[in-house]
């Protein structure tokens, strides 16, 4: 079990970042809405701490989606005008704000969806307008690495202190940005602000995935168990197919003087 913890999440995100290395931001953004984290994580606290337990965890994240949405917007905002130490400081105090906030409210999966479907339907309108740039080397091997080990000591973490922390902070904790704030502070130091923000813009789309297998899981784990995750995962990738017409709206270009942007 400590073996599939250490590969299974590092070997989406290595598969995540490729995919972004060879299509773009917009397709690593987009494709990091899968549930690679999270899915991992509430499997294997189904495993340890039972269906019950795994689908309350479930309804926690779903409401999570509200403080990792905050995160993406916030960075993508303040990088434009910040370098991204600023930037990663002021969006994770955003994301932790949200997350105390939403710990203090009774679990419902009623208001999990409300606070999912208000910052989806919201995201559009709060990232800044803008196209990725020409500029900067394409990610290198290390950083690469980086993203890996981040995503395991996420999962050992919260799997770990599952047992202490309750179904509801190790739903929180499942959304936390690792994926994001990595991706996003190699993106700003190599390929600019505006890659950036067309990252998590695409982040954001992407998360519509996220939510539907969050939502399956909490429906359908204490009534049909470990089956659920099939099912969730065949929502999900439908619902990842039904985002990426979205993707592909266009977004009028704004770009930094003395810079060329190209087209999505």
């Amino acid at each position: 079990m400590l073996m599939l913890k250490l590969l299974v999440i590092p070997g989406f995100l290595l598969l995540i970042s490729l995919a972004g290395k060879r299509w773009g931001p917009s397709v690593a953004g987009w494709l990091s809405g899968l549930p690679v984290v999270v899915g991992p994580i509430l499997f294997f606290l189904a495993i340890e701490q039972g269906e019950v337990f795994a689908a309350q965890s479930a309804t926690a994240a779903l409401s999570a989606m509200f403080a990792m949405i905050a995160f993406c917007v916030t960075y993508a905002q303040v990088a434009q005008r910040a370098s991204w130490p600023l930037a990663l400081v002021v969006s994770l105090s955003v994301w932790a704000l949200a997350a105390v906030i939403l710990s203090q409210i009774p679990p419902s999966l009623v208001f999990s969806v409300i606070a999912a479907a208000t910052a989806l339907l919201a995201a559009p309108y709060l990232f800044p307008k803008v196209q990725p740039l020409v500029s900067g080397p394409a990610p290198k091997s290390d950083k690469l690495l980086l993203r890996m080990i981040a995503g395991a000591l996420l999962t050992l973490a919260v799997t770990l202190l599952a047992s202490t922390v309750g179904e509801r902070w190790s739903g929180l904790l499942a959304v936390f940005p690792v994926l994001g704030s990595v991706m996003a502070v190699f993106s700003q130091q190599t390929r600019g602000p505006a890659f950036t923000a067309a990252l998590l813009r695409a982040t954001a789309t992407g998360m519509y995935s996220f939510a539907a297998f969050c939502l399956v899981l909490a429906l359908a784990l204490p009534h049909m168990g470990l089956t659920a995750f099939a099912l969730g995962v065949a929502v999900s990738v439908a619902m990842l197919g039904v985002t990426r017409q979205l993707l592909a709206r266009p977004v009028k270009p704004t770009t930094e003087p003395g810079r060329s942007a190209i087209n999505r």
